[in-house]
């Protein structure tokens, strides 16, 4: 995340609080294999459990395109009141690649300039990937004028190895709780 740079030191600090890495999008029901346009329809209709994970309350915004309000562009776009600023959010279902913060980039540039009231902040960035190389990832936001992050998403926490095969069985449990219980396997 460039925020440090690019943002005044209190603005930095609370932008950092409220973005996180990674986020885990287990609520959704999803699995690896999911395509971006699955990903983005359960979040929007689970967006207040994405929200929650997201950590603050955010209000959803739309683009203007042509005097009609409608969503364009953008996977995601909302407004943090705390912030006071647009929050740019782009999935990808892919690691991630230096053209997206390209692409971002052009993302936070339009918004500043067609959406961005003049009492706003500029607006922040958010790349959320199946994964990143935090180094690549620092590397391609060093020289970017605009505050943006990019963070991993994860479907669901993976459970240790030696947590998976040091676990008793459900057929365990019962018999430990009812040991007057007859033996399932016999």
């Amino acid at each position: 995340m460039n925020f440090a740079d690019r943002l005044p030191p209190a603005q930095s600090v609370l932008a950092r609080d409220v973005l996180k890495d990674p986020y885990i999008f287990d609520f959704l029901g999803l699995t690896e294999s999911a395509q971006k346009r699955d990903i983005e329809r359960a979040l929007t209709q689970h967006i207040t459990r994405f929200l929650l994970e997201l950590g603050v309350r955010f209000r959803r915004a739309s683009v203007p395109d042509g005097g009609r309000w409608r969503r364009v562009f953008m996977d995601l776009l909302f407004y943090h009141l705390k912030l006071r600023r647009y929050v740019v959010a782009e999935l990808k279902t892919t690691p991630f690649k230096l053209e997206y913060a390209g692409q971002l980039n052009f993302y936070l540039s339009a918004i500043d300039a067609q959406v961005k009231a003049q009492e706003d902040q500029p607006t922040i960035g958010l790349l959320l990937c199946k994964e990143k190389n935090r180094l690549v990832a620092e590397y391609a936001l060093r020289g970017i004028a605009k505050p943006m992050g990019v963070a991993e998403y994860q479907f669901m926490r993976e459970v240790p190895e030696s947590l998976e095969t040091d676990l008793p069985t459900i057929d365990q449990i019962a018999a430990e709780l009812r040991p007057d219980l007859p033996d399932p396997g016999t």
